[in-house]
Order: structure tokens, then sequence, then C-alpha cells
């Protein structure tokens, strides 16, 4: 499965002339819990071999911090002060890379008194974050909160999702396979730009070419295929056409794979049924479940999305692209995300059975928590549109589907009514709300969130 690891540079830092002792102390309660959160992701450099103590507080040890972050190309900073710190170290440190930045100390236990000095750790928070800004660096920060904390956890794997995402942008390179179907304008974008404002390419990768390698796929029918079509039919047993669906699936992943592509937008409805003789919705499924989701109808923002949500559960879970169709006849805060059947079979209810016709899935979703958004464009500005909300009960239909229940639906329709969002939302199960806002602030994009009333809003 495709997954993406995040390198991220830790320099504790403190205040020169304030105890080393008890710098040192609490430097060892924060490393031993941050090396415990997501360690299969996160990669951490410190600057033990630096550093007395692995702690800087002199400029004289910041060159050698930067070579040694820059050699091992770390994918962000986190700053975390043991006393009030050095401003200088962080900020000059900070301004040698365009990596997102955390700020954080643990808070105090005590005041000064005439007996002891304390840490003044806020106080110095307070100091660095003025001269972040007069750097014009973008930071996120922690509240000023003990390090055994929840506040602390969700802060930091809040960070740590956040630079995931940034990470992902940065690098993506999205196969375009085919062209939006005619009358699809509603999908279309400037791919131009997205090259410009974010660094996200598009590579054209034809359906005849996909096709092509398909056949091949058939005739050779190797060790990969024969695996992968006994692993599909135990998922979809009484599915036609499967090897043809089975020959697909393998030759988008190897096209995308060579060309360096971890996410597509998929013209699927309008060319393959002439090319292979079937409509290969389900593949959209399957490859979300590789971790390489594609996008429907050649939605690159589709895409975009869809790679955001990937990035922001750390690539533990799949996500999916559902269309907005209908209210739910009698819940007045409910809609069905819906589509004719490319969502994961990871994510199918259980109990739920999986039916396959004509190429495309019919389940119902496992219930649970979700958060949607919606990366889109108008006139050269980008906007993310995003929400929380939680699945609810509500009548069978055919495709895949799942009811969504959210805090206020006629607030939501109308953001997306009038935002400049298609009916195209990207899902995934879990709270990420903090994480898209962050994001959307790094990226400096126009952030709408669901549960805020905007100018249209009830």
């Amino acid at each position: 499965m495709y997954r993406e690891t995040l390198t991220l540079g830790v320099v504790p830092n403190k205040r020169s002339f304030l105890s080393m002792v008890e710098a040192k102390r609490q430097k060892d309660c924060f490393m031993e819990e941050i090396r415990k959160i997501k360690a299969s992701i996160v990669e951490i450099v410190d600057i033990d071999d630096i550093c007395e103590n692995g702690i800087v507080c002199e400029m004289d040890k910041v060159n050698a911090i930067v070579d040694k972050m820059k050699s091992r190309k770390i994918d962000a900073l986190f700053f975390p002060f043991c006393d009030f710190g050095e401003e200088q170290v962080v900020a000059t440190i900070a301004s040698k890379f365009t990596v997102p930045i955390l700020i954080w100390g643990p808070r105090d236990e005590r005041p000064n008194t005439d007996e002891a000095r304390g840490r003044d750790t806020q106080c110095g928070m307070f100091a660095a974050t003025k001269v972040l800004q007069r750097y014009d660096l973008k930071y996120s920060y922690i509240y000023n909160c003990p390090t055994k904390s929840e506040e602390f956890l969700k802060g930091y794997e809040t960070f740590i999702r956040t630079a995931a995402v940034l990470k992902s942008l940065r690098t993506l390179r999205i196969a375009k396979i085919g062209e939006r179907p005619v009358p699809f304008m509603s999908v279309m974008t400037n791919e131009a730009n997205l090259i410009k404002r974010f660094g996200i390419t598009t590579v054209p990768i034809s359906p005849v070419k996909i096709c092509n390698r398909a056949k091949k796929i058939l005739e050779e029918k190797g060790k990969e295929y024969i695996k992968y079509e006994e692993e599909f039919v135990r998922k979809f047993p009484d599915g036609e056409n499967f090897q043809q669906i089975c020959a697909i699936k393998l030759a988008i992943q190897e096209l995308m794979e060579e060309n360096n592509c971890s996410v597509a937008a998929f013209e699927c409805w309008s060319a393959f049924p002439a090319l292979m003789g079937v409509c290969p919705c389900v593949v959209l499924g399957e490859m979300a479940d590789n971790g390489m989701p594609l996008s429907c109808e050649t939605d690159i923002n589709g895409a975009i999305t869809l790679a955001i949500l990937r990035a922001c559960n750390l690539f533990e879970e799949s996500e999916f692209l559902a269309d907005l169709t209908i209210r739910h006849p009698q819940n007045d805060n409910a809609e069905l995300l819906w589509h004719c059947g490319p969502f994961p079979y990871s994510l199918k209810k259980d109990g739920v059975e999986a039916k396959l016709v004509d190429g495309q899935e019919r389940f119902e979703l496992k219930q649970g928590d979700l958060t949607v958004c919606r990366f889109d464009d108008i006139d050269g500005e980008y906007y993310l549109f995003a929400g929380e909300a939680k699945t609810t009960t509500g009548p069978k239909t055919n495709g895949t589907y799942v009811w969504m229940e959210t805090d206020n639906w006629k607030r939501w329709e109308e953001k997306l009514m009038f935002g400049p969002y298609i009916h195209h939302l990207g899902c995934v199960y879990g709270h990420y709300l903090p994480v898209l806002r962050e994001v959307s602030r790094y990226l400096g994009i126009h952030f709408d969130n669901a549960h805020e009333q905007g100018i249209y809003s009830l």
C-alpha cells in the first residue's frame, strides 16, 4: 500500500543562564512522549550530537543544526521551549527552511520566588512568535500546557497531520486519465495555476494506453495478476467481467507508479466501455484501498481533495469521493453521500453484502464520524470547504452510499451553493477539521468552515 513518512526536525532550546538541569528534565519528558506518537510514520531528527544534552542555547550551534536538518531533508520543524528559550536562535534556524513550524513549551509549575527562578516558558514563546512574524514565517503552536496532557497530544498530532498534507501536496503528481466528460463543465480547473501556486503537476495518461497495458496483462496472466484476481473474486464472487476489471486496475497502478503519480482523476463511463467492454467504477475503490485514490469524471480538484484527506489520516484508512445527491426524506439535517460504485471495499459496513453489477459496486458504508471537505477554485482563488458529520440510517439505494447527518444542513447547503464548489465531496472517517484549517492557513487559501455562519448562511 502506498504510504508516505514524515521527517521531523526537533530543536529543543533554552535560555543560556537558566538551569540546564531543569531544562534537561523538561526535554527528557517531552522527547519520551513524542517518540511514541505515530512512530511508524514520523522519523525524528534531534540535535543530541550537536548540543549539550541536545538543547541549543547559543548562536554558535545554529549553522551545524541547519546543516544537519538540511542533510536529513526534514519535512517540518518543532521547537520545544525548555524554559524562556532563545528567540534569536529559533528564528534564525526557522528562516533557513520552507517547512511548517511548531512552537510549544511545557507549562510552568510555579512562578519565580526569592529562593528559586522559574522557567518563564510562555513568556519566551510570545517573544519567539513575534520574531517569526518579523521573518514572515508561518507557524503553528500548541497552547502552553503540560507535556503529559490530552491538549499536548492533540496539538502535536494535528501538526504532524498538517505537515503530512503539506508534504504530500508539495510533491503531488496527478495522473490525468482521459478527458472530462463533455457535459461536466463543473469539474474544469486551471492546471497551469496548480503548478504555479502549489507545485501540483498533472500527468496525462491515455485510456487507450491503459487498455493496451491491461490486454497485455490478460495475455500474460503473471503471478501478480493471479494473486489479485483471487483476492478480487473473494470480495465479489458473483461479479461479471472480473478479468478485465482486474487487468485495468493493475494497468492503472503500473502506469501511475511509472509516472510517479500517487492520485489520479479518471474518465470511466465515457471511455472504458467502448475500449474494454466494461465500466470499471470498482477500480476506483480498489485503488483507494491501495493508497492511490482516483476521482471520478476526471475531477482534478477532487483528486487533490482525496490527496489532502489521505495525508490527514496518515494513510491509515481509505477515503472516498461522494456525490451530494438528495436530502434525507425525513431527517432535515441529513444528506445522501452516493456514487455509482467507486467506494473502497475496506469501508463496507459489516454484515452487508457487496454486489458487483456492470463493473459497479453496490454496498452501504460503515457507521462512524466523518470529516468532509472540498478543495476547489474560482477566478484564480482557491478554497477549502470542510466540516464534520456523523453517519446515520436511511433508506437503501443502489451503488455505494452512506447517509450523513450534519449539525445544520441548510447552512452547509447554502455554503456549497454560493461557494465555488461542485457536488463532489471528499470524505474520510475521523475528526480532522483542525488539520484542514491549519492546512488552509499554510497554503494561503480561503477556509470555509461548514459549522460557522457565512454571508448567506442561516
